[in-house]
Protein backbone atom coordinates (compact mmCIF):
# COMPACT_ATOMS: atom_id res chain seq x y z
CA UNK A 1 0.00 0.00 0.00
CA UNK A 2 2.59 2.69 0.69
CA UNK A 3 4.94 1.31 -2.06
CA UNK A 4 2.05 2.88 -4.27
CA UNK A 5 2.43 6.50 -2.16
CA UNK A 6 6.06 6.39 -3.13
CA UNK A 7 5.51 5.53 -6.79
CA UNK A 8 2.91 7.86 -7.83
CA UNK A 9 4.08 10.98 -5.66
CA UNK A 10 7.60 10.69 -7.58
CA UNK A 11 5.87 9.93 -10.88
CA UNK A 12 3.98 13.40 -10.09
CA UNK A 13 6.77 15.35 -9.07
CA UNK A 14 8.98 13.89 -12.44
CA UNK A 15 6.08 14.61 -14.60
CA UNK A 16 6.53 18.43 -13.21
CA UNK A 17 10.16 19.00 -13.66
CA UNK A 18 9.49 17.25 -17.57
CA UNK A 19 7.02 20.06 -17.74
CA UNK A 20 9.07 22.69 -16.87
CA UNK A 21 11.66 21.70 -19.54
CA UNK A 22 8.77 21.54 -21.81
CA UNK A 23 7.66 24.85 -20.78
CA UNK A 24 11.36 26.49 -21.35
CA UNK A 25 11.43 25.22 -24.83
CA UNK A 26 8.40 26.21 -26.26
CA UNK A 27 9.22 29.88 -24.31
CA UNK A 28 12.21 30.42 -26.68
CA UNK A 29 11.07 29.14 -29.76
CA UNK A 30 11.35 32.86 -30.85
CA UNK A 31 14.46 32.61 -29.70
CA UNK A 32 17.97 32.58 -32.41
CA UNK A 33 20.06 30.09 -31.72
CA UNK A 34 18.50 28.12 -28.72
CA UNK A 35 18.88 24.56 -28.37
CA UNK A 36 16.21 22.63 -26.75
CA UNK A 37 15.93 20.36 -23.93
CA UNK A 38 14.82 16.95 -23.44
CA UNK A 39 14.63 15.62 -19.81
CA UNK A 40 15.11 11.57 -19.34
CA UNK A 41 13.71 10.11 -16.05
CA UNK A 42 14.95 7.01 -14.36
CA UNK A 43 14.17 4.83 -11.40
CA UNK A 44 16.09 5.92 -7.98
CA UNK A 45 16.42 2.61 -6.71
CA UNK A 46 15.70 -1.32 -7.84
CA UNK A 47 15.16 -3.77 -5.36
CA UNK A 48 14.68 -7.58 -5.41
CA UNK A 49 11.71 -9.26 -4.12
CA UNK A 50 12.15 -12.71 -2.59
CA UNK A 51 9.92 -15.44 -1.46
CA UNK A 52 10.78 -17.55 1.43
CA UNK A 53 9.43 -20.50 3.52
CA UNK A 54 7.46 -20.28 6.39
CA UNK A 55 10.12 -22.12 8.54
CA UNK A 56 13.32 -22.46 6.97
CA UNK A 57 14.43 -19.14 5.27
CA UNK A 58 17.49 -20.22 3.92
CA UNK A 59 16.24 -21.63 0.30
CA UNK A 60 14.85 -18.50 -1.09
CA UNK A 61 13.54 -17.56 -4.63
CA UNK A 62 13.73 -14.77 -6.36
CA UNK A 63 10.41 -13.44 -7.50
CA UNK A 64 11.44 -10.03 -9.08
CA UNK A 65 12.89 -6.46 -9.42
CA UNK A 66 10.90 -3.86 -8.53
CA UNK A 67 11.70 -0.21 -8.47
CA UNK A 68 10.98 2.43 -6.07
CA UNK A 69 10.69 5.60 -6.82
CA UNK A 70 11.01 7.65 -10.50
CA UNK A 71 13.39 10.33 -10.53
CA UNK A 72 14.51 12.97 -13.09
CA UNK A 73 17.87 11.54 -14.16
CA UNK A 74 19.11 14.51 -16.49
CA UNK A 75 18.69 17.22 -19.39
CA UNK A 76 20.04 16.72 -22.73
CA UNK A 77 20.75 19.53 -24.96
CA UNK A 78 19.41 18.95 -28.66
CA UNK A 79 22.69 20.90 -30.46
CA UNK A 80 21.23 20.32 -33.67
CA UNK A 81 21.61 23.66 -36.43
CA UNK A 82 18.41 25.20 -36.44
CA UNK A 83 16.70 26.93 -39.86
CA UNK A 84 18.25 29.87 -41.53
CA UNK A 85 16.59 33.01 -41.61
CA UNK A 86 17.49 35.93 -43.72
CA UNK A 87 16.51 39.37 -41.61
CA UNK A 88 18.89 41.98 -43.93
CA UNK A 89 19.63 43.78 -40.36
CA UNK A 90 23.52 44.59 -40.30
CA UNK A 91 23.89 43.10 -36.96
CA UNK A 92 22.68 39.38 -37.64
CA UNK A 93 24.79 36.61 -37.77
CA UNK A 94 24.55 32.86 -38.21
CA UNK A 95 26.64 30.11 -37.81
CA UNK A 96 26.65 27.48 -40.55
CA UNK A 97 28.09 24.54 -39.33
CA UNK A 98 29.17 23.78 -35.47
CA UNK A 99 30.66 26.18 -33.29
CA UNK A 100 29.83 29.37 -30.86
CA UNK A 101 30.24 33.06 -31.22
CA UNK A 102 32.03 34.18 -28.07
CA UNK A 103 30.90 36.68 -25.19
CA UNK A 104 32.55 38.38 -22.67
CA UNK A 105 30.49 38.29 -20.42
CA UNK A 106 31.09 39.99 -16.45
CA UNK A 107 31.52 36.06 -15.02
CA UNK A 108 33.87 35.34 -17.69
CA UNK A 109 33.47 33.91 -21.66
CA UNK A 110 30.40 32.61 -22.60
CA UNK A 111 29.59 31.03 -25.52
CA UNK A 112 26.08 31.02 -27.98
CA UNK A 113 24.98 30.28 -31.35
CA UNK A 114 22.38 33.54 -31.05
CA UNK A 115 23.87 36.18 -33.36
CA UNK A 116 21.26 38.49 -33.06
CA UNK A 117 23.56 41.66 -31.90
CA UNK A 118 23.48 45.04 -31.70
CA UNK A 119 25.85 48.10 -30.58
CA UNK A 120 26.26 49.70 -27.37
CA UNK A 121 26.65 53.14 -26.77
CA UNK A 122 30.51 52.81 -27.58
CA UNK A 123 29.88 51.36 -30.74
CA UNK A 124 30.88 47.80 -28.97
CA UNK A 125 29.26 44.81 -30.78
CA UNK A 126 27.01 43.42 -27.98
CA UNK A 127 24.58 40.26 -27.08
CA UNK A 128 21.29 41.72 -25.13
CA UNK A 129 23.68 44.01 -22.86
CA UNK A 130 25.13 41.05 -21.83
CA UNK A 131 28.35 41.21 -23.20
CA UNK A 132 30.71 42.10 -25.87
CA UNK A 133 31.21 40.00 -28.76
CA UNK A 134 34.66 39.28 -29.14
CA UNK A 135 36.89 38.92 -31.98
CA UNK A 136 39.71 36.46 -33.54
CA UNK A 137 42.27 37.82 -30.80
CA UNK A 138 40.62 38.00 -27.74
CA UNK A 139 39.37 41.86 -27.74
CA UNK A 140 35.83 42.71 -28.13
CA UNK A 141 34.70 44.13 -31.55
CA UNK A 142 34.09 48.07 -31.95
CA UNK A 143 32.24 49.55 -34.98
CA UNK A 144 32.00 52.87 -35.75
CA UNK A 145 30.40 52.48 -39.15
CA UNK A 146 27.43 50.87 -40.73
CA UNK A 147 28.44 50.50 -44.19
CA UNK A 148 30.41 47.11 -43.54
CA UNK A 149 30.44 43.97 -45.12
CA UNK A 150 31.12 40.43 -43.65
CA UNK A 151 32.97 37.79 -45.15
CA UNK A 152 32.16 33.94 -44.85
CA UNK A 153 35.19 33.87 -42.04
CA UNK A 154 33.44 36.64 -39.64
CA UNK A 155 35.75 39.12 -40.98
CA UNK A 156 34.20 42.69 -40.50
CA UNK A 157 35.20 45.61 -43.00
CA UNK A 158 34.27 48.77 -44.40
CA UNK A 159 35.46 51.24 -46.92
CA UNK A 160 35.14 54.78 -46.30
CA UNK A 161 36.30 58.41 -47.58
CA UNK A 162 39.71 59.53 -46.39
CA UNK A 163 40.72 62.91 -46.77
CA UNK A 164 38.92 65.23 -49.98
CA UNK A 165 40.15 64.01 -52.81
CA UNK A 166 37.62 60.78 -52.97
CA UNK A 167 39.90 58.02 -51.87
CA UNK A 168 38.41 55.20 -50.06
CA UNK A 169 40.06 53.84 -47.15
CA UNK A 170 40.00 50.21 -45.78
CA UNK A 171 38.39 50.22 -42.08
CA UNK A 172 39.02 46.82 -40.72
CA UNK A 173 36.83 45.95 -37.20
CA UNK A 174 38.20 42.64 -36.92
CA UNK A 175 37.16 38.80 -37.16
CA UNK A 176 34.08 36.97 -35.33
CA UNK A 177 35.54 34.32 -33.18
CA UNK A 178 34.18 31.33 -33.80
CA UNK A 179 35.20 28.56 -31.72
CA UNK A 180 34.00 24.63 -30.79
CA UNK A 181 34.80 22.04 -28.69
CA UNK A 182 35.64 18.46 -28.29
CA UNK A 183 32.55 17.10 -25.76
CA UNK A 184 29.72 19.07 -25.74
CA UNK A 185 28.71 17.25 -22.43
CA UNK A 186 30.50 19.57 -20.55
CA UNK A 187 28.98 22.30 -21.76
CA UNK A 188 26.77 24.05 -19.00
CA UNK A 189 23.74 25.71 -20.21
CA UNK A 190 23.47 29.17 -18.54
CA UNK A 191 20.57 31.92 -18.47
CA UNK A 192 19.76 33.75 -22.13
CA UNK A 193 20.92 30.53 -24.40
CA UNK A 194 24.59 31.32 -23.26
CA UNK A 195 26.90 27.88 -22.46
CA UNK A 196 29.89 27.99 -20.25
CA UNK A 197 32.58 25.08 -19.90
CA UNK A 198 35.94 24.57 -18.60
CA UNK A 199 37.35 22.43 -21.97
CA UNK A 200 39.71 24.51 -23.98
CA UNK A 201 38.07 26.57 -26.76
CA UNK A 202 39.41 25.44 -30.44
CA UNK A 203 38.96 28.08 -33.00
CA UNK A 204 36.76 27.16 -35.96
CA UNK A 205 36.98 30.26 -38.30
CA UNK A 206 36.97 28.28 -41.88
CA UNK A 207 37.24 25.22 -40.72
CA UNK A 208 33.79 22.97 -40.88
CA UNK A 209 32.24 26.39 -39.72
CA UNK A 210 31.09 29.84 -41.83
CA UNK A 211 29.56 32.77 -40.99
CA UNK A 212 26.74 33.61 -42.75
CA UNK A 213 25.57 37.44 -42.85
CA UNK A 214 22.49 39.40 -42.75
CA UNK A 215 20.79 36.21 -40.96
CA UNK A 216 19.73 34.26 -38.32
CA UNK A 217 19.60 30.91 -36.96
CA UNK A 218 16.41 29.68 -35.81
CA UNK A 219 15.34 27.86 -32.92
CA UNK A 220 15.44 24.11 -33.12
CA UNK A 221 12.37 23.57 -30.95
CA UNK A 222 9.71 21.06 -32.65
CA UNK A 223 6.37 22.93 -31.58
CA UNK A 224 3.93 19.68 -32.86
CA UNK A 225 6.87 17.63 -30.80
CA UNK A 226 6.51 19.98 -27.50
CA UNK A 227 3.05 19.91 -27.37
CA UNK A 228 2.40 16.36 -27.70
CA UNK A 229 5.05 16.16 -25.60
CA UNK A 230 3.07 18.14 -22.82
CA UNK A 231 0.10 16.19 -23.29
CA UNK A 232 1.13 13.46 -22.56
CA UNK A 233 3.35 15.01 -19.47
CA UNK A 234 0.04 16.03 -18.05
CA UNK A 235 -2.20 13.19 -18.33
CA UNK A 236 0.66 11.59 -16.47
CA UNK A 237 0.46 14.03 -13.71
CA UNK A 238 -3.07 13.90 -13.95
CA UNK A 239 -3.80 10.35 -13.29
CA UNK A 240 -1.04 10.17 -11.00
CA UNK A 241 -2.60 12.53 -8.96
CA UNK A 242 -6.47 10.41 -9.11
CA UNK A 243 -4.78 7.53 -8.20
CA UNK A 244 -3.25 9.08 -5.04
CA UNK A 245 -6.75 10.29 -4.22
CA UNK A 246 -7.97 6.80 -4.14
CA UNK A 247 -5.18 5.65 -2.40
CA UNK A 248 -5.82 8.13 0.44
CA UNK A 249 -9.47 7.20 0.51
CA UNK A 250 -8.37 3.45 0.79
CA UNK A 251 -6.27 4.49 3.73
CA UNK A 252 -8.89 6.56 5.14
CA UNK A 253 -11.40 3.78 5.50
CA UNK A 254 -8.74 1.28 6.84
CA UNK A 255 -8.07 3.73 9.70
CA UNK A 256 -11.67 4.51 10.43
CA UNK A 257 -13.45 1.32 9.56
CA UNK A 258 -11.25 -1.51 9.57
CA UNK A 259 -9.32 0.27 13.04
CA UNK A 260 -12.64 -0.59 14.67
CA UNK A 261 -12.92 -4.17 14.34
Amino acid sequence: MYQGFYNLVSGMLTQSRNLNVISNNMVNVQTPGYKSDTMVASTFQEEMLYRTGRRDKNEREDLATVSKISTASRTYVNYETGAFNPTGGVYDFAINGDGFFCIQTEDGVRYTRNGSFAVDGDGYLVLNDLGRVLSTDGQPIQIDNEEFTVDGNGHIVAQVAAGAGGNMEVRDFGTLRIVDFDDYDQLQRQDNGLFSTNQAARPVNGEGATVVWQTLERSNVDMVEEMTAMMTSQRALQSAAQMLRMYDSVMSKSVTDVGRL
